[in-house]
């Protein structure tokens, strides 16, 4: 039998106990900067209709979403909630079609009759804007309040019609939420670069939505459609 000496068992111990932790320390630091794909491509499993009756499908591998006459804002809502995060996705949208994508999001208390009936009541919260340039160009990437009484968080000097959403095609955001800050791109521009304090204290953390929007009488139908909807959670500054 071979007997260790005191020292080399105090060696390995602590030589154990450094690897261990820097390894949990490495798997931590790893996981805060793990990308997630919030959609598989397949089904609509870790979301939930939260809003109006405009449907939500799979359709090759995207999200595809189409408006209904008479229903109100409609929203396909993230089942986890989100604080501070770098989020990407690519969107194609009807020209004639308004539509967003909600972040750190909630719903108000529903009436007694849409609770009884199972209903949420209006969601509210940050909404980064997507819509087509159309010929002078429009307001994508900027900031709006979705029913939180403000209407654009962007502001007004600084919503400005631009032509960096590519009309009928595949379009690429970029949002960084941290703190009060909310960073957006399209296809690489900078679009918005927002601190709101107000908004962070309301709406620090909720979940992820897209919208579709409610169109007029006669109008319609139109469609909006996401893939690669993917998450990364950042460390709270």
């Amino acid at each position: 039998m071979i007997f260790q000496r005191p020292f080399q068992v105090v060696f390995f111990a602590l030589a154990t106990l450094l690897f261990s932790s820097a390894t949990a320390s490495s798997l931590h630091a790893e996981q805060e900067g793990c990308w997630h794909e919030l959609f598989d491509g397949k089904t609509l499993d870790g979301w939930i209709q939260k809003n109006g009756t405009a449907s939500y499908e799979v359709v090759d591998g995207t999200i595809y979403g189409k408006t209904k006459e008479g229903s109100p804002n409609s929203f396909l809502c993230s089942e986890k909630l989100y604080g501070d995060f770098e989020l990407e996705f690519f969107v194609r949208v009807h020209d004639k079609l308004n539509s967003g994508v909600q972040i750190r999001s909630a719903t108000k208390e529903a009436s007694a009759k849409d609770e009884a009936a199972g209903k949420f009541g209006p969601v509210n919260g940050p909404q980064i804007e997507i819509e087509a340039s159309g010929a002078g160009g429009a307001e994508a990437g900027y900031v709006y309040g979705e029913s939180t009484g403000r209407g654009w968080l962007t502001p007004e000097d600084r919503l400005i019609p631009h032509k960096h959403f590519r009309d009928g095609q595949w379009n690429h955001y970029r949002i960084v939420a941290q703190g009060p800050r909310i960073q957006t791109w399209i296809n690489g521009e900078a679009i918005e670069d927002l601190t709101d304090e107000e908004i962070f204290k309301t709406h620090p953390k909720g979940f992820i939505g897209l919208q579709v929007h409610s169109i007029g009488d006669g109008k319609g139908p139109f469609d909006v459609a996401w893939k690669n909807i993917r998450i990364k959670e950042l460390t709270a500054k």
